[in-house]
């Protein structure tokens, strides 16, 4: 299995307006690979204008964000490709696409560090934040998994929040929550038609 890093991938339109999405980039050892499925805007921007910014954030709510509507992050200029990138993370890559390994479901752009940069000391993820982004994760999937494996995961889940959420967790919990209950409803109103 390849590592995965979890991040926040900004990138842009042809007028250079910012799109972020949280995406696990893949290392393949040489390159590091975003793979957004199809359709997507962070297909279409990656194809249009083929850089990207990762931002490794500490900040949760950005993810449970992303996936639940709320996109509106501060922004700040990258160094070296023409774009942004969060302003409140621990670091970021700027990334350039070297090659496209094109799929129907998933294409792969593999893409080299141009530039990195470090913005302030990593205090490492509790075990609440881990479990905001495997819930995020989960939220993008809802309608691909099994309910039994969905209510199951999300159970081992809520352990980890109520013995070391903080604000932003429990914020960020709390908008993740919205759309798992709102999948829920959706489930439940089918059943009973």
């Amino acid at each position: 299995m390849p590592r995965i890093v979890e991040t926040i991938v900004t990138t842009f339109n042809a007028e250079g307006e910012a799109h972020i999405a949280p995406l696990g980039l893949i290392d393949d050892g040489t390159y590091w690979i975003i793979a957004p499925f199809r359709p997507s805007t962070t297909l279409d921007n990656l194809r249009i204008n083929p850089v990207a910014a990762a931002s490794h954030t500490d900040d949760v709510r950005v993810f449970a964000g992303a996936v639940t509507g709320r996109k509106i992050w501060p922004l700040l200029p990258t160094r070296t490709i023409k774009g942004d990138r969060l302003a409140d993370c621990v670091s970021h890559w700027e990334l350039k696409v070297e090659k496209i390994i094109e799929d129907e479901q998933r294409p792969r752009f593999l893409c080299s560090i141009v530039d990195e940069e470090t913005h302030k000391a990593w205090q490492g993820f509790n075990r609440a934040q881990a479990a905001v982004i495997e819930l995020a994760v989960l939220t993008t999937r809802l309608n691909m998994l099994p309910p039994e494996k969905i209510e199951s995961e999300l159970k081992y889940l809520e352990i980890a929040i109520s013995k070391t959420a903080g604000p932003r967790e429990e914020e960020a919990w709390e908008w993740l929550m919205e759309k798992v209950s709102a999948w829920r409803q959706a489930r439940f109103d089918k059943s009973t038609s």
